[in-house]
């Protein structure tokens, strides 16, 4: 965002028609709004419309308060579903771990370095190994026991928190358990997860030993939404790199944690950034 001016970015869809694009423009531009980039498409599938405007607010712009319930009677022309933000607020995020720090501590160095423009007031896991980590960050670290049978009472918890701390997103940064059905739903188009690619092919405990044993000449990583179909959510990041019957098992597994490292970071990058529209099981991002 440029220094001195409001950067407000709006998304939208809606049944593709023509007059769109120009019902936006001309809406922003009557509020003194020039507009920085624009991105659209057009599903053949599915026939809806979908859009991204980023934008300059100018002197006479209204707050986006204001511009938010004004675009309300282009919206209803259009029966467009849409967001409005100001990018200067910075999205409030909770990450989840279990064990393997890889993909948080990627997380934390970018927040700390200010590659990724958000807040993180929270840091849940179901074990207490990565307290350290959490500290030297400065995040306060909740240690949730998950069992069976506490497993209710322990999901509960993660709402109070996602309720307490304002969450805007929550990031499985690989939390290792499987979420329920009605807490997914809680958190629908609000979380993020991270696995390996080699999901479903490779199940288990040692998916790289798997992969190694198979002779897989690509691996990589998928991030995605969670939803209650385990790790079926929709993609909003895929990376690979590829490997040769050379490449041995703690390679592949240094490699893996790499590229989940990378697809995480900009999957959550696109999302705090508004860039990802969701089309039903599938997403469009305007990266």
């Amino acid at each position: 965002m440029e220094t001195g001016s409001r950067s407000i970015v709006i998304t939208l869809s809606c049944t593709d028609r023509p007059g769109i694009v120009r019902a936006v423009a001309d809406f922003f531009f009557d509020r003194d709004c020039d507009i920085i980039e624009s991105h659209q498409f057009g599903d053949p599938h599915s026939g809806l419309f979908f859009m991204r405007v980023h934008l300059r607010a100018g002197q006479a712009t209204p707050p986006v308060d204001g511009l938010r319930a004004d675009f309300a009677s282009v919206a209803d022309t259009f029966r467009m579903q849409y967001e409005l933000h100001d990018l200067s607020v910075r999205p409030r995020l909770l990450l989840m771990v279990s064990k393997f720090d890889h993909c948080l501590n990627d997380l934390l160095y970018r927040r700390r370095s200010g590659q990724l423009p958000v807040d993180i007031p929270a840091i849940v896991s179901n074990h207490p190994d990565l307290a350290p980590l959490a500290e030297w960050h400065g995040i306060p670290f909740h240690h949730v026991p998950v069992t069976k049978e506490t497993k209710p009472a322990a999901e509960r918890r993660l709402l109070e928190l996602v309720d307490e701390h304002r969450i805007d997103l929550v990031v499985l940064a690989r939390y290792m358990q499987i979420l329920s059905e009605d807490l997914c739903k809680a958190l629908d188009g609000k979380a993020i997860n991270i696995h390996h690619s080699f999901l479903p092919s490779f199940k288990g405990a040692n998916p790289y030993g798997q992969a190694h044993e198979r002779g897989v000449k690509l691996i990589g990583a998928t991030a995605h939404y969670v939803t209650s179909d385990l790790d079926e959510g929709p993609i909003i990041e895929q990376d690979v790199v590829r490997v040769d019957h050379s490449t041995a098992v703690p390679d592949l597994v240094a490699l893996g944690r790499d590229v989940e490292c990378r697809t995480l970071a900009r999957a959550v990058l696109w999302h705090v950034q508004r860039r990802v529209l969701l089309n039903g099981h599938r997403t469009v991002v305007f990266a």
